[in-house]
């Protein structure tokens, strides 16, 4: 067995360097015990010795062998320097290891194979130095992952990927010690995975006409887009997957984003079609018939098949973002809901017991056939069918509830685990993306079992998972920046202890592994070496406090004027102040040159910045920020609404009181909206301004109503003006109000839709 290894740290060589191997990779050891003593040399003469007659250790050691470009050997007495790898290690965590070095021997024991295989991990990342003679001092490092579930889920639906870069991307979780490779294969807009009983799936299922450009904008490329996955070619990544111990869990999507299986079998929908593969992104009405028996055979017959192909415990059948609306008028789907004695009640509507019905008869199958289901947590709407595992992406809500419940559950809400969102702030330099905001640091604050549950149930917390979207992601390249180095985060969410993780401690360590990175040909993003700033309104000084730093600690000049910094600009020495309008600009430099993108922000006062504001409502879950204090910072939020320069609402309006501290006189308020229908995100309803003198007994100023006028989908950075007559107290109240209930013409119909404003400007 040959593993296919992006490059090798140990070659022969007649130039050699010598390096001392470094233990703290990522993700971090639970137990690293350092000792005295003669170090252990590692040379082309060493060998990497298994136990005869075990093929999984032979792969391991063929691995390591491949990777360090050393001999392999079975296990045979001999007094030479070599690498032993061995089990018996005695731990309840089968996938616990211990790494043992001395001057004479480096040992990796396992609880089982795949704990070698992890030990292994370790070992090559401590080894970053290519054609050396590498060092290791003697060490004891105990290790266990805390979560036996550890995934990242690739998206190939949307943008087909070839065979090499999903072994490529499996690679990539085994550099991680991850365990799981959750593979979403069907969706709307293609259908990659052959079924043979059906070939139409990717006969028409798998190609889409064109793909629209950017956002919905209702322009395309005109390029056709397809390619799926031969069963054969299936089961060959499949096995990759398993010699790296990651368990492959395909998903199927059902009942809904079935728009390229109703292409090639338009039987199965409630209408009969004509049915398009979709050349767009979002939500479709149309969807599975489930008041068709027909439907059930259909979706049987395609789990039979995919079972044949993935040994997986679990198949992943989707159940998110399914419209009732067929349903609704669908007279099968009615009849079959008359059958069944369903009834809605004031939590859901018929249609979504309906769709409770499905699952729990596709959980049924497939129960009956040794597996188990995992479903997004929209399979909460309704009744939980009784054996399925729930993977909370809606926010940490669904998966609190399942697993109070006694459901077993997968965190990845968009928080802290959407990897098709943004990785920067900046993002006018970036490739496109879905929008959102994710640095490196908020995947890796991310706590998969929060206080809040008991003992018994952060027990059904099986772990921690990332996911990778792919709308706006067409190629491998691009999937590799959105992925790297937020995948080292996640891997210490989903393999160190609670009490072992340090985010500083982190970043220290994060250098060694991107190096590695490089030295594999990964393409992987480096905003986290660049100039982080901290600008925080300071309410005493009537200023901003900017605070500067880098992870590679390197001299940061500045500027407040928008000109380029250079080794003659202002060296930055600590925290200082800007009471100006102005652009500030910062960039690390060594040895005279610049190591990093230039940071940049402008910074635009008004008679409200940094004076006391008090915030009167409550901000939607997750869109509170910085609070109040983030309207009169001086600082724009720019297009993208969750990058914490925008804060949001939703149920509630945003009623604010700005203190100017004396009476000022003020003839003009501006603010900006961020609206993005697509996300449920509208434009104000109503603004209304009052002044006041004692902060009780307020006279309106101006007020504005009727502003959603638009009967379509839309997004833009909108800027209200507000002028009027010059008006002289100490107090204002601003009042901007949300739409209670999006119109008819949106998919949210009914709901209360979000608001999002980032400044508000008194002049």
């Amino acid at each position: 067995m040959t593993f296919a290894i992006a490059g090798s740290l140990i070659a022969c060589s007649t130039n050699k360097t010598t390096g001392d191997a470094n233990y703290q990779v990522i993700p971090l050891p639970f137990e690293i015990i350092t000792s005295e003593g003669q170090p252990f040399i590692l040379s082309s003469d060493t060998k990497v010795v298994y136990p005869e007659g075990n093929d999984l250790m032979a792969r391991n050691a063929e691995f390591l062998g491949d990777y360090l470009n050393l001999p392999v050997i079975t296990s045979t007495p001999s007094d030479d320097k070599n690498i032993e790898l061995a089990l018996g290690l005695e731990s309840e965590n089968k996938e616990a290891y211990r790494l043992e070095v001395n001057e004479n021997k480096i040992t990796i024991t396992g609880a089982t194979e795949a704990g070698v295989f992890y030990g292994i991990q370790t070992l090559r990342k401590s080894t970053a130095l290519k054609n050396s003679i590498t060092t290791f001092a003697p060490v004891t490092i105990n290790d266990a992952p805390r979560f036996g579930y550890r995934g990242v889920m690739l998206d190939v639906a949307r943008h087909y990927e070839p065979v090499a870069f999903v072994k490529k991307f499996i690679d990539l979780l085994a550099l991680h010690n991850m365990n799981r490779f959750h593979w979403h294969l069907t969706e709307d807009q293609g259908w990659r995975v052959e079924i043979k009983q059906y070939p139409k799936l990717t006969e028409l299922g798998s190609i889409r006409n064109e793909t629209v450009i950017g956002k919905n904008t209702g322009e395309y490329d005109g390029k056709p887009h397809g390619g799926f996955y031969t069963q054969e070619e299936i089961k060959e990544i499949v096995a990759y997957a398993q010699e790296r111990y990651i368990t492959t869990i395909p998903e199927i999507d059902l009942p809904g984003h079935m728009l390229a299986a109703l292409k090639g079998y338009p039987e199965y929908g409630c209408t009969g079609g004509p049915y398009e593969v979709a050349t767009t992104w979002g939500v479709f009405d149309d969807v599975l018939c489930a008041g068709n028996e027909e439907t059930y055979t259909f979706l049987e017959n395609i789990l039979t098949e995919v079972m044949e192909m993935f040994p997986s415990e679990y198949i992943h059948i989707g159940g998110d973002e399914v419209p009732k609306v067929r349903w609704e008028e669908c007279p099968k789907c009615q009849a079959r809901i008359k059958e069944l004695g369903i009834k809605g009640d004031a939590k859901h509507n018929k249609e979504h017991y309906l769709q409770s019905y499905l699952t729990a008869r596709i959980e049924k199958f497939l129960n009956e056939h040794g597996r188990r289901i995992i479903g997004w947590d929209e399979i909460l709407e309704g009744e939980l069918a009784p054996n399925a595992t729930v993977m909370s992406w809606r926010g940490m809500g669904g998966g609190i509830e399942a697993a109070q419940l006694g459901h077993d559950v997968i965190m990845t809400p968009t928080t802290n685990a959407y990897f098709d969102y943004y990785q920067t702030a900046n993002t006018e330099h970036e490739p496109f993306a879905i929008g959102g905001y994710l640095p490196i640091e908020k995947v890796y604050s991310f706590e998969p079992a929060p206080d809040l549950l008991t003992p018994e149930q952060k027990s059904h917390i099986l772990g921690a998972q990332a996911n990778l979207w792919t709308e706006y992601i067409p190629t491998g390249e691009h999937a590799e920046y959105m992925l790297l180095p937020r995948m080292a985060a996640m891997s210490e969410v989903q393999w160190t202890a609670a009490e072992k993780k340090n985010y500083d401690n982190f970043l220290q360590r994060l250098p060694q592994l991107t190096n590695l990175y490089e030295k594999l040909g990964y393409n992987f993003a480096t905003h986290v070496y660049d100039v982080q700033a901290n600008l925080q309104p300071n309410f005493q000084t009537n200023a901003l406090d900017v605070e500067f730093s880098t992870l590679s600690n390197s001299d940061i000049y500045y500027t407040l004027d928008g000109s380029e910094p250079t080794t003659s600009s202002i060296k930055y020495d600590g925290k200082f102040n800007v009471k100006e309008d102005g652009e500030i600009k910062a960039a690390a430099f060594s040895a005279g040159k610049i190591n990093s993108k230039v940071f940049s922000e402008k910074l635009l006062t008004s008679k409200s910045s940094y004076k006391p504001i008090t915030l009167l409502t409550e901000p939607a879950k997750d869109y509170g920020y910085n609070g109040a204090a983030l309207l009169v910072d001086g600082l724009y939020g720019g297009s993208n609404y969750k990058t914490g320069r925008w804060i949001g609402f939703q149920g509630s309006d945003l009623v604010v009181v700005i203190d100017l501290l004396q009476p000022t006189e003020i003839s003009k308020v501006d603010f900006n909206t961020n609206v993005v229908t697509g996300d449920w995100i509208f434009d104000a309803e109503e603004v209304i301004i009052e002044s006041s003198n004692d902060n009780e007994r307020f006279e309106t100023v101006t007020s504005e109503t009727g502003i959603n006028v638009k009967d379509e989908q839309w997004q833009d950075v909108v800027s209200h003006n507000f002028t009027f007559d010059a008006v002289t107290a100490r107090y204002f109240k601003i009042t901007i109000k949300t739409l209670d209930k999006m119109p008819e013409w949106h998919s949210g119909s009914g709901r209360k839709a979000f608001l999002f404003v980032d400044e508000i400007a008194l002049n």
